[in-house]
């Protein structure tokens, strides 16, 4: 059937003539596109009709089964935070909301039915009955609202991939419980079910491990960060730091709450333990285990070095028992080793590495990695586990029971499905959120980042399914990941204004089938999301105004002519033409801008969002 559907038109007349019900008479009603709802992602089939349902002040919602009831209390939260009174109940004819459990092709898809006779959702799964709670909640008032009213709607949707994933790195910078929670909270209500804990590097080890209390007393902590962008900085000699203290850890019982947290939103926490490189914080408490005598200090700069763990005995103990503990805080199937950024020139330099390479007959060091990789996915096997890594696990050999996270672009990722490895595409090009927003690199309108510029189009349109892969081919690729590196990215409020809106656009690549995707409309459904954003109160970045740039822009009797859009409801534009960064007290923006040609003057213009909080400016130098 075809994708936009419809949504039916003039429904304050409708209400008023008391055109409420359900049958035929739909048909003859008008429409309008399904879009207008806003749902991000956009589900796979969406009838919509010129009526609603009143949800009234008190609510039973039906749920009987054990993941019924889970979904009940996840709904029953977002639904009293509207200000409704909400009860349980095992009486179907007395519920208005219905959650039901029923067999589907997917067990992560759902049907969201909203008629007079109330809410009805049905799906194979808790997961997919989740999903459809969070459609639900979509069609709701952002805010508490009386009534609040529900459109007619018959929705049956299901998701592209298995592995919808992002990645949070708390390693560089490390982010409370709390915060993590949130984190969870975000992915799961844009329907992403995969969340990759970065929770050991050179710059921190985030995790407690009974059996070596070592990595939280010495690991956790670097004596302080580096100032200022690194890549900007010739030399290490024009290095300066804060001398400042900074760590943390999650203890044991921390890791379970928030897993079970994680558990009831249907979210998969995958951990990821660095090894055999990002491990100075490991060889600064435990300096045995470095091929090169120490002393070694968790490191206090960003990037590469060439320290790493020694592939001794005593190395593969030490993991072992580490892999031990994080297996039994785990109860997802995926661990993550790194795998990644392993220079061997202290492995080319180890009579103990040449030892192991003259036992093993193998005649290249960088194959030394790949053993060691290989006996690392053989004990994780013995503990019900499977390893993925990043793509330089397939340069040393790989047995074809691991996944490929697939990060250096997709070369890596194309290169293992066709050799029969399950594949996560994550590459830096299209899916690396801590990169920046804006187009001119290190914008002072905008905080510290890493480089670069990821602009939310280019996320929206990447297809995660290679086309040098045959159909077959692609049954290996699980889906993507997005991934959040924190070297410059301090607190909270800054994952947020990083992550957001671009997780929307994310979501889509990840739920929407490619053939059904469309920017242009993807665009005003994202903008109807900023006032959840608010009422959530994250810390999202507004987007700049539209319209201001040279193909925009048109020529009329010695004039640029500039139409501006902004894409937040409710906002104001306002633009100084005089050099200025303009504010709540220059101009307002209310009809196109005609400004003199060959004046060579600077037009910026900046959203102003309902809450006061603005975007970076904008800004063209006009000729």
């Amino acid at each position: 059937m075809p994708f936009f559907l419809s949504f039916k038109f003039r429904l304050s007349t409708l209400l008023a003539a008391g055109l409420l019900a359900t049958g035929p008479a739909l048909a003859q009603l008008p429409e309008i596109p399904a879009q207008r709802l806003g749902l991000v992602p956009l589900p796979r089939e969406v009838k919509t009709y010129a009526a609603t349902y009143a949800l009234p002040q008190k609510i039973s919602i039906y749920a009987a089964s054990a993941d019924e009831r889970n979904v009940a209390g996840l709904l029953k939260e977002l639904l009293t935070a509207l200000g409704k009174t909400v009860t349980l109940t095992t009486s179907r004819p007395a519920a208005q909301i219905t959650l039901l459990t029923a067999a589907t092709p997917n067990p992560e898809g759902y049907q969201l039915v909203v008629d007079k006779a109330g809410v009805r959702i049905t799906a194979a799964s808790g997961a997919g009955l989740f999903y459809g709670s969070q459609t639900l909640v979509q069609l709701l008032p952002a805010r508490a609202a009386a009534p609040a009213r529900v459109p007619y709607v018959r929705i049956t949707d299901e998701p592209a991939f298995r592995w919808r994933g992002a990645m949070l790195d708390v390693s560089r910078h490390f982010f409370p419980v709390s915060f993590v929670k949130k984190y969870i909270d975000c992915l799961a209500t844009y329907k992403l079910n995969t969340f990759h804990w970065h929770l050991t590097d050179d710059q921190g080890w985030r995790i407690e491990i009974k059996k070596y209390p070592k990595l939280t007393q010495v690991s956790a902590f670097r004596k302080e960060t580096l100032i200022g962008a690194q890549q900007l900085f010739k030399t290490p000699a024009e290095f300066k730091f804060d001398a400042t203290p900074y760590g943390g850890f999650y203890t044991q019982a921390e890791i379970r709450d928030v897993v079970a947290y994680a558990q009831k939103r249907y979210v998969t926490i995958v951990p990821e333990i660095e090894m055999p490189g990002h491990s100075v914080a490991v060889l600064a408490a435990y300096p045995e285990l470095a091929c090169k005598p120490g002393p070694y200090q968790t490191w206090t700069q960003w990037g590469v070095t060439e320290d790493l763990v020694c592939p001794t005995e005593q190395t593969f103990r030490f993991f072992e028992d580490v892999l031990t503990e994080v297996s039994a805080l785990f109860p997802g199937k995926y661990i993550h080793i790194g795998g990644d950024e392993a220079p061997k020139v202290r492995w080319k330099e180890s009579a103990a590495v040449q030892d192991i390479m003259k036992k093993e007959g193998i005649s290249d060091v960088e194959k030394v990695q790949g053993w060691f990789n290989n006996r690392i996915e053989k004990f994780l096997r013995s503990k019900g586990k499977k390893l993925i890594g990043w793509d330089e696990i397939l340069e040393g050999g790989i047995d074809a029971n691991a996944t490929i996270m697939s990060w250096r672009g997709e070369k890596a990722g194309i290169e293992a499905a066709r050799h029969g490895n399950d594949v996560v595409m994550a590459p830096s090009g299209f899916l690396y959120i801590d990169a920046g927003q804006n187009p001119t690199p290190h914008s002072p309108n905008e905080p510290l980042m890493i480089c670069c510029y990821l602009p939310l189009d280019k996320i929206y349109n990447y297809n995660p399914l290679p086309k040098e892969l045959n159909p077959e081919q692609q049954k290996h690729i699980l889906g993507p990941q997005a991934n959040m590196w924190t070297e410059y990215i301090t607190t909270p409020e800054k994952v947020e204004y990083m992550l957001f809106p671009r997780l929307l656009a994310i979501s889509e690549v990840a739920w929407t089938p490619a053939a059904q995707k469309n920017y242009a409309e993807f665009l005003p459904r994202m903008s109807q999301q900023f006032a959840r954003l608010d009422a959530h109160n994250i810390n999202y970045r507004v987007p700049e105004p539209l319209g201001l740039d040279s193909l925009s822009m048109t020529r009329q009797g010695g004039k640029a002519v500039f139409t501006l859009r902004t894409l937040v409801p409710g906002a104001q534009i306002h633009y100084t033409l005089d050099g200025l960064l303009p504010d709540e007290t220059t101009e307002r923006y209310s009809k196109s801008l005609a400004v003199p040609l060959n004046r060579h003057l600077t037009v910026r213009a900046v959203t102003i969002a309902p809450n006061g909080r603005k975007s970076p400016p904008t800004e063209l130098l006009v000729k």
